[in-house]
């Protein structure tokens, strides 16, 4: 019989499996090797290499009475020296922090599906790391509670909404009316996606940019063709049919370049020249204009014009 295959484990995965295997062993004296893999979920070949591997871990001077040490009887082993590696590995008081908020905000996203499974980990989590934690956590997402809770309502009960947005790449408020498909969080905001019957095409709506919310008498019924996004590298993908920005920037702007996708960054002296595609050149002029001295923009040239004349009216409010 073939063993079932495996995916591919990290170096990450295999640490965490080492530091974990010690205390195993050392709570099971004499364990059958493959009653040991199928219990940590990994093949007996995986576990022997583990195995061998713990032989020349231990302590600094790394000889004789400071490495792991282990006897073997047949196919049982039994772990003779720990090294001081005898208790399981537990969350640091960070991590811990970072698992509870984490489920706190999925917990709390519109339309979350399995929320009970959800509030059983957190609660098992808390339980067992609330003294390294401190004090009990609270996550809020974007936007008031009474939104959240009305488009919650709105997505799990399939209704459709009337809403009031807010565009800031266009910077104008609009009302539209949109057959929600579901909520999601990405990069820390949350977004209802939903069929947009003003556009007809799908639109990601910011939670926290909807200034109005009415539930209407009817069903939410997306056509067709409505199909979700691909937000796995976040809501904004650009392409070349969206505006070539190019950008001249110091050591105070630098941070565009992680936080938005470039198309090139090279370095020119102390400055880089950042290349970006944008939405449209109204938010890029805005944008621009928010990076103040640190920012200067090389193209279009477009671009270059109404951020200078933008910049030149807000100079003259100040004669």
């Amino acid at each position: 019989m073939t063993s079932p295959t495996r995916p591919p484990r990290t170096s990450a995965d295999r640490l965490a499996r080492l530091l974990h295997l010690v205390p195993y062993l050392l709570a099971r004296p004499g364990i059958e090797i493959t009653e040991a893999a199928a219990d940590l979920d990994v093949t007996e070949k995986q576990l022997r290499e583990d195995l061998e591997l713990l032989w020349v871990c231990g302590l600094p001077g790394y000889g004789p009475g400071d490495l792991i040490d282990m006897a073997f009887d047949g196919d049982r082993v039994t772990i003779t020296y720990d090294a001081g590696i005898d208790r399981p590995l537990r969350l640091t008081p960070d991590e811990a922090l970072a698992l509870v908020v984490a489920l706190r905000m999925l917990a709390e996203t519109p339309g979350m599906a399995n929320r009970d499974a959800i509030e059983r980990a957190l609660a098992k989590i808390e339980s067992a790391a609330g003294d390294r934690i401190g004090a009990p956590v609270e996550v809020r997402l974007p936007g008031n509670a009474d939104r959240l809770a009305g488009i919650r309502d709105a997505v799990e009960r399939g209704r459709a909404l009337r809403i009031t947005y807010y565009t800031a790449t266009r910077d104008e408020t609009t009302e539209r009316v949109v057959d929600p498909m579901r909520v999601l969080m990405v990069g820390g905001r949350g977004y209802l996606e939903a069929w947009c019957r003003r556009a007809e095409a799908v639109r990601l709506f910011r939670v926290d940019r909807i200034d109005a919310l009415d539930e209407l008498d009817e069903a939410s019924q997306p056509p067709a063709e409505a199909q979700p996004h691909d937000v796995s590298d976040g809501v904004f993908h650009p392409g070349p049919e969206l505006p070539l920005v190019t950008l001249r920037v110091g050591r105070g702007a630098r941070w565009i370049t992680e936080y938005y996708p470039c198309e090139s960054v090279r370095a020119d002296g102390e400055e880089w020249l950042v290349s970006l595609r944008v939405s449209d050149l109204p938010w890029a002029r805005r944008f621009v204009l928010g990076l103040g001295p640190d920012a200067t923009v090389v193209a279009p040239l477009e671009l270059v014009e109404q951020v200078r004349e933008q910049a030149a009216a807000a100079l003259n409010q100040y004669s």
